[in-house]
């Protein structure tokens, strides 16, 4: 009896689990987070780097690296299981409080951020495919909005208290010692207290269905261009995460040259992230009405938010549209992610995840880039007006392309299995 319980889906049958895994997201969010606040002053005031585009560049080669292993991630998931992708992404987490504490030049920060990205690509997207394998399919939503509220209350909690400790202390290293405690704790849950969940997602799936067991450069293409929804739901993903790296870069740079103190600055950067838990209530939301009216609304208000932080100019209002962005990010955020997730196979949908996070997460490196270099040529301002202007393009998009993919009610059809050639015959299994 107890044998089919554990074969049954569904987040009360596995609260356990799931609940370690909730756990662990939020631990992957506090190591992200630890460097939202200090790391870019650290490298002004502290290593002297006068260049906003090379204060960036450490963005750029966390969110490349990142997405490339987002689709490899997936694809690991699929052929090894989400338990040995998970401890080699907090394996890989273990030098990073090191490199920042002793980081002689901006050159190591740029190297640790590339195992962060290694880090934050494996655990974050096994932990994200585990809840869903655990969930049933008509708690999707929910468990995509509780993986991502429960990550970015971490981000949140993490750029406070990191900002906490720098206000009191230094800039370095009383911040990364708290860092170091939450990558060894979640290495150890990883390796000892987490179990695999592939087998639950193979319950879902008819193996016969034409649209199953596509192989990879097949799911590629259809995640990303042979699909208009999910190429609406990739861009969109893209775009939105310059929202995210305005916060990491341009945001505490800029309220600190307006006299805003560092502690303040974590709160506001934190305000921002903290709004990310009420993907709880977006996710199951969006299993009630759909994924596409709350995607469409939170592309323009997180835009809104963030055009609206230039026309202010002390601390009270900054935190108020930091939270309205935030607000807007929980809107589209759990459930852009869901598209994918609703649209793939069960045979597939770790890899058709996995393409859909590496699309999202380069929007790190190429935000990275752009705001850099409108930081250094225009001013910081520009970057505010240029993410809410490529915000607003791009909730059009998925307004005008994206159909909806609920399971009960969504409109979506995936694209037609190609037609056999004249004469071709089927080989039998």
């Amino acid at each position: 009896m107890s044998g089919q319980t554990d074969l049954k889906q569904g987040i009360r049958e596995h609260l356990g689990q799931f609940s370690l895994h909730v756990l662990l997201v939020f631990a992957t969010g506090l190591t992200i987070g630890s460097e939202r606040t200090v790391v870019p002053v650290l490298g002004e005031d502290v290593l002297g780097v006068e260049s906003f585009f090379v204060i960036g560049s450490f963005v750029v080669s966390f969110g490349f690296v990142k997405a490339l292993l987002n689709l490899y991630a997936g694809k690991w998931g699929e052929e090894y299981g989400r338990k040995p992708v998970l401890v080699l992404g907090w394996l890989t987490a273990l030098p990073i409080p090191v490199i920042l504490i002793y980081a002689p030049s901006w050159s190591w920060i740029t190297v640790g951020n590339i195992l962060l990205g290694i880090n934050q690509a494996l655990t974050w997207s096994m932990a994200i495919n585990a809840k869903i394998d655990l969930a049933s399919p008509d708690q999707r939503g929910l468990a995509v909005g509780i993986d991502e509220a429960f990550g970015y209350t971490g981000v949140a909690a993490g750029a406070w208290i990191t900002g906490v400790i720098a206000g009191q202390w230094n800039l370095r290293p009383e911040p990364f010692y708290f860092l170091a405690i939450v990558v060894v704790l979640a290495f150890l849950i990883s390796i000892f207290l987490i179990k695999e969940t592939v087998h639950l997602a193979q319950l879902e799936g008819d193996d016969d269905h034409h649209d199953a067991n596509l192989p990879f450069n097949e799911v590629l293409k259809r995640a990303t261009y042979g699909d208009k929804t999910l190429f609406a739901a990739a861009q969109a993903g893209h775009i939105e995460n310059f929202v995210d790296t305005l916060f990491w870069i341009a945001v505490p740079l800029y309220l600190t040259s307006q006299g805003l103190a560092i502690e303040a600055v974590g709160v506001v950067v934190g305000v921002h992230s903290a709004m990310y838990f009420l993907q709880i209530g977006t996710g199951g939301l969006a299993d009630r009405i759909g994924r596409r009216p709350p995607v469409v609304a939170g592309m323009f208000v997180a835009g809104a938010g963030v055009l609206g932080m230039v026309f202010v100019d002390s601390y009270l209002p900054w935190a108020v549209l930091a939270g309205v962005s935030g607000l807007g990010m929980a809107l589209l955020y759990p459930n852009l992610m869901t598209v994918p997730s609703d649209a793939a196979h069960p045979t597939w949908r770790s890899a058709g995840m996995g393409v859909y996070r590496m699309w999202r997460d380069s929007g790190y490196g190429v935000g990275a880039i752009l705001i850099g270099l409108t930081m250094q040529f225009v001013n910081t301002e520009a970057a505010f007006y240029m993410t809410a202007l490529l915000m607003f393009v791009s909730g059009a998009v998925v307004f005008l392309w994206m159909e909806e993919t609920h399971p009960d009610f969504g409109t979506h059809e995936p694209p037609a299995p190609a037609r056999e050639a004249p004469g071709q015959v089927t080989a039998e299994d």
